[in-house]
């Protein structure tokens, strides 16, 4: 049964491409099948996932607008990093228009990751800095939204609107999205900022929080410069070691909603 995530928030340097990079490089390796599919224009995570964003055959884009079929854009990632990319470029902020006059515009990506869909354990989308109409299709397309917050004042700001746009789209568009979990990055716990927008997201959200916690990390941030998810760039880092205690707690708690049928019958 694969499960689609949109790795989303709308405010910009919160860790969403890094996530997204990272996530799927530690559920691939706990020998997943593993599908990362880059929306967002400045295809930072196909870059930082070791591909040359202008040296692919085909792009998002021409799977969004121009039908290309969904298995003519996989690539593979470099060997080590283990997972699938659909790449991204600067090709795609024209579709941000080009959807707006498109049947079916808001179910565009679902229908495209239908296709392929039954390949993969996981699907993890990098959605854009912004809710736009990629980010709608990313959204449709989703079982669950993992979302990135950096423990600052501002990310708490922006939280409301992205759970208003995402409680529109469960209504109106997809019925099964839901929120899998909000994930604190760049976190520093000597600052007390960051420990009470922490305790407050505790508070406000309870076990909707992850327990992994993703620190600020130095190997973490220069991963990227080298198109490669830390794992394989410095695998006994702090950065590296987190995003793996993430999927393994992603995976425990897949398994937990896999038996709950089982445990009320």
């Amino acid at each position: 049964m694969t499960t689609v995530f949109a790795v989303a928030n709308q405010k910009g340097g919160v860790g969403k491409t890094t996530s997204s990079v990272n996530l799927a490089a530690s559920l691939a390796a706990t020998r997943k099948k593993v599908l990362l599919v880059d929306i967002d224009p400045q295809g930072n995570a196909t870059t930082g996932s070791g591909v040359d964003k202008f040296d692919t055959d085909y792009t998002i884009y021409d799977v969004l607008c121009d039908e290309v079929p969904t298995e003519q854009a996989i690539v593979a990632t470099p060997e080590d990093s283990g997972f699938d990319l659909i790449t991204a470029n600067g090709d795609l902020t024209a579709a941000e228009v080009q959807l707006l006059d498109m049947k079916s515009r808001e179910f565009r990506l679902r229908n495209a990751l239908a296709r392929i869909r039954d390949r993969y354990d996981y699907i993890l989308i990098d959605c854009p800095p912004s809710l736009n109409m990629l980010t709608v299709n990313a959204l449709t397309a989703a079982d669950s939204v993992i979302v990135p917050i950096q423990c600052e004042y501002y990310a708490l700001e922006g939280l409301t609107a992205l759970m208003n746009t995402i409680e529109k789209i469960r209504t109106v568009l997809n019925p099964k999205l839901h929120i899998g979990g909000l994930l604190r990055t760049m976190y520093d716990p000597r600052n007390s900022l960051s420990n009470d927008v922490s305790n407050q997201l505790i508070s406000h959200f309870g076990d909707k929080v992850y327990r992994t916690i993703i620190p600020r990390n130095v190997r973490l941030a220069e991963a990227p410069s080298h198109g490669a998810p830390v794992i394989t760039y410095d695998p006994k880092s702090r950065g590296a070691v987190s995003y793996l205690a993430l999927a393994g707690e992603i995976l425990r708690r897949e398994q937990a909603l896999k038996n709950q049928p089982a445990a009320a019958s």
